[in-house]
C-alpha cells in the first residue's frame, strides 16, 4: 500500500513541478519585484539610522550644555547667557535655547543668540518645558508651527543636582527643513515614481517629496496609507529595522527610528502581480489553474481508494480510548501495513486496559498517603478543585465529596475577597514563582479559619495549569497575635521577631549557656540584603515590602527546624541557631546566600537580582552580652560588604567568600 501511495505521490509531483516551472518561467518579473523590494527595503533602513544619528547627535549636544549647568546659574540669566555662548556654542546650533527653573518660570530664552521676553515664547514650547518637568527625562516634541515652513522640533533635557534632584530643564529648537534634522534635498525622489516619506508615530508628514504635504497626514497618501493603517492595527512599537509591504500597485518600505518616534518610508508605484484574466498572461494563469485543479482531483481519487482501509482505522483507533479493543471488532483487513497496523492497535488496546486497571490501584494508594499527611493538600486546576486530602477537607469543614469539583471561590465570604486573592496569587507567581501567605477561609459552619498556605504551578502559569497548595491551620497562632504583648516584639510586616524580640530570646540562651546548658554552642547569623535599595526605588516601596516577607518566609523555611529568624531593621534580618556547631552555622549561611542569590523577583515587566552580605558569630567567643554578640555580627556583616558583597564572612576575621 505504501509503494502505491509513493507511487501516485511521486506522479503528482511529477506534474504538479512541470507545471510550476511552466509558471516560474511565465512570471519571472517577480523576481524583480522583489530584488527592488530588498533593495527599498535597505534603503530606508539606513536613512532611518542617518536621521537618528542626527537626532541623537542634537540630544548629546544639549545633554553636554546641561551638564556645564548649575544651580545658581538658573537663578542668574547673565550667567546662563555666558555659559551658552561659551564651548560648543549651542546657541549657533539651535535655533533658539530656553532654560527655565523647577517651578516652570523662564530663565533665560535665545533665539539665534539673542535674548528674548519671555511673553515671545511659543505656548507650545512652554509646555514642552513643562512636560520635561514632569517626566523628569529627555524628551523630543510633536512638530510646533501652524506653517510648514516654520516647523521645527523642542529637543528637552532636564538639569539634575549631584544627588538627582530635579532643578530646572533646558530646551533647544531646531526647523525641520534645516541641515542638522531633514535637509530639503533628502526628500527629492531618485525616480519619479517614487517618494520619499518621514513621519511621526500619529501620522503627521515631516519630510515630502513635495513640500507642500509637509505637516499634512500620511493617511492622504496613495500606498502608505494602507500600509500606515496596518501597521497601526497590529499596535507595534517604532523598533529599529525595516519592513517591505507588497501592494497590487506599490512597494512600500518603512522602518522606525525609536529615539524621536519617526517612521521613514519609501513609495514606489509599480506593477506587483499579474492580475488574472487582464492582458494576454490572463488566459495562461486560467489554464494552469485548470489544469492544476485536474491533476489534483485525480490524485485525490487514487489516494482515497488505495486509503480507504487506513481512514477505517482512522476513526477507530481514537474509540480505544473510550471503549475495550473487543468492543471495536470487527477491525479492517487488508494485506501489509494495515494488518500491521491492526495487530498494533488490539496490542495497545489491551495495554490500555491493564494501565486503567493499575492506575485504579494506584489511585487508591495515593489518596490514602494524602489523607495520613499531617498538612493538608490541594490540587486546584481552572479555579475547581480537583484532588483534596481529608486533612484539608476537616481544616475546611467539608465533605470530601461536598468540595471535589467545586470552585474555590465557595471558601471565601465574597466573591471581591476571592477576586483579591487570586490577584496576589497571580502577582506572587509572576514575582516569585510562588505563594506564600496567611489566607482566612469561611468554613461551612460559617466561622472563619486562618490557614498558612503556600502554593505552587504544575508547570507554567498559564490559563488551566494546575496549581499544588499546602495547607496548614495557623488558627491558634493567629489568636496568639491578637495578644497585647505580641506587636512589642514582632514585626507586624514579616510577622518575625523584631529587634527587641531578637534581644530578649539572644538574652535567655546567653544566659543559658552560661548556667551550662547542655547541647552544641550555638551561632548567629547577621544578613544585609545587597542591592534591596535600587528594587526599593526603582520598583516602589509596595514590591520592597512584597520582598521583606518573600525573604522572611524564605529563611523560616531554611531554618524552621534547627533555629529562628528575626528583622532586625530596614532589610537586615538576623538568624540564631541554638545547639548549632560551626561547621553547621556556615552551611546554613552558604544556603541562605545561594537561595537568595537565586531568587530573581520580577515587578512591572522587569527582573532584578538580590544577594545577601552574612556575618556569622559563634556564641563561645567569650562576647559577654548582647550587644556585644550584635555588635560583632554586625561587623562581621560589614566586613563581607566592603569585601564585595554577596558573601559569608565570620567574626574574628575568618572569611568563606564567594
Amino acid at each position: 500500500m505504501v509503494w502505491r501511495l509513493m507511487l501516485v505521490a511521486a506522479l503528482a509531483v511529477a506534474l504538479a513541478g512541470g507545471l510550476g516551472a511552466f509558471i516560474v518561467a511565465q512570471a519571472s518579473g517577480q523576481e524583480t519585484v522583489q530584488r527592488l523590494a530588498a533593495q527599498q527595503n535597505d534603503e530606508v533602513e539606513m536613512l532611518a539610522r542617518l536621521l537618528a544619528g542626527k537626532v541623537e547627535q542634537s540630544q548629546r549636544l544639549l545633554a553636554s550644555v546641561a551638564a556645564g549647568i548649575t544651580p545658581s546659574m538658573v537663578e542668574s540669566p547673565a550667567a546662563l547667557e555666558a555659559q551658552l555662548h561659551q564651548g560648543l556654542q549651542p546657541a549657533r546650533f539651535f535655533d533658539s535655547l530656553l532654560v527655565a527653573r523647577s517651578n516652570g518660570l523662564l530663565s533665560l530664552y535665545l533665539r539665534h543668540g539673542r535674548v528674548q521676553q519671555a511673553g515671545s515664547l511659543d505656548p507650545a514650547e512652554r509646555d514642552g518645558l513643562r512636560r520635561a518637568l514632569a517626566d523628569g527625562k529627555p524628551q523630543v516634541s510633536e512638530p510646533i508651527a501652524e506653517h510648514t515652513s516654520e516647523a521645527r522640533l523642542l529637543f528637552t533635557m532636564p538639569l539634575h543636582r549631584e544627588d538627582g534632584s530635579l532643578f530646572g530643564v533646558i530646551g533647544g529648537t531646531l526647523r525641520l527643513q534645516s541641515q542638522a534634522l531633514l535637509p530639503p534635498a533628502l526628500a527629492l525622489p531618485l525616480r519619479a515614481d517614487s517618494r520619499l516619506v518621514v513621519f511621526t508615530r500619529d501620522g503627521t508628514i515631516l519630510a515630502h517629496s513635495q513640500p507642500a504635504r509637509i505637516l499634512g497626514q500620511v493617511r492622504d497618501e496613495p500606498g502608505l496609507a494602507q500600509a500606515y493603517a496596518d501597521w497601526q492595527a497590529r499596535a507595534q512599537a517604532i523598533v529599529d529595522g525595516a519592513q517591505t509591504q507588497l501592494q497590487p500597485a506599490h512597494i512600500v518600505s518603512m522602518a522606525g527610528m525609536p529615539l524621536p518616534q519617526w517612521m521613514v518610508a519609501r513609495v514606489s508605484d509599480v506593477q506587483v502581480r499579474a492580475v488574472p484574466g487582464q492582458g494576454g498572461s490572463g488566459q495562461m494563469w486560467w489554464m494552469a489553474a485548470a489544469l492544476l485543479l485536474l491533476i489534483a482531483l485525480g490524485a485525490m481519487l487514487c489516494m482515497a481508494w488505495v486509503a480507504q482501509p487506513l481512514a477505517v482505522l482512522r476513526h477507530r483507533a481514537p474509540q480505544l480510548l473510550q471503549a475495550g479493543p473487543s468492543a471495536l471488532e470487527p477491525w479492517p483487513r487488508a494485506a501489509g501495513e494495515v494488518d500491521a497496523l491492526v495487530d498494533v492497535l488490539r496490542s495497545l488496546g489491551h495495554q490500555r486496559a491493564q494501565l486503567r486497571e493499575q492506575h485504579a490501584v494506584l489511585g487508591v494508594r495515593f489518596q490514602a498517603i494524602l489523607d495520613h499527611a499531617p498538612v493538608g493538600i490541594v490540587i486546584i486546576r481552572s479555579g475547581v478543585f480537583e484532588l483534596l486530602n481529608r486533612q484539608a477537607c476537616h481544616m475546611l469543614g467539608y465533605s470530601l465529596d461536598a468540595l471535589r469539583g467545586q470552585h474555590a471561590s465557595m471558601l471565601h465570604a465574597s466573591v471581591a475577597d476571592y477576586q483579591h486573592l487570586e490577584r496576589q496569587v497571580r502577582q506572587a507567581f509572576t514575582a516569585h514563582g510562588a505563594f506564600n501567605g496567611d489566607v482566612c477561609f469561611q468554613r461551612k459552619d460559617g466561622g472563619p479559619v486562618w490557614v498558612r498556605v503556600q502554593g505552587h504551578a504544575l508547570g507554567q502559569a498559564e490559563e488551566g495549569v494546575g496549581s499544588v497548595w499546602i495547607l496548614e491551620d495557623m488558627t491558634a497562632e493567629r489568636e496568639a497575635l491578637r495578644q497585647q504583648d505580641w506587636g512589642v516584639r514582632h514585626d507586624p510586616l514579616t510577622l518575625l521577631a523584631n529587634r527587641a524580640g531578637l534581644e530578649l530570646r539572644l538574652q535567655n540562651l546567653l544566659a543559658q549557656r552560661q548556667e551550662g546548658a547542655a547541647g552544641g554552642v550555638g551561632v548567629l547569623l547577621f544578613l544585609d540584603l545587597d542591592h534591596f535599595a535600587v528594587l526599593n526605588d526603582e520598583a516602589g516601596h509596595e514590591a520592597g515590602n512584597d520582598v521583606l516577607r518573600h525573604v522572611a518566609r524564605l529563611i523560616e523555611t531554611q531554618v524552621r527546624q534547627i533555629g529562628w529568624a528575626a528583622r532586625v531593621g530596614g532589610d537586615e534580618f538576623a538568624v540564631v541557631l541554638p545547639g548549632c556547631t560551626h561547621a553547621r552555622g556556615l552551611a546554613v549561611a552558604e544556603q541562605l546566600r545561594a537561595a537568595l542569590q537565586d531568587w530573581e523577583p520580577a515587578y512591572q515587566g522587569r527582573s532584578f537580582t538580590l544577594g545577601a552580605s552574612i556575618g556569622v558569630v559563634m556564641l563561645d567567643t567569650g562576647l559577654a552580652n548582647v550587644t556585644e554578640v550584635l555588635h560583632a555580627a554586625d561587623m562581621a556583616c560589614y566586613a563581607a560588604k566592603r569585601a564585595g558583597r554577596n558573601r559569608v564572612v565570620e567574626h574574628a576575621q575568618k572569611a568563606s567568600a564567594v
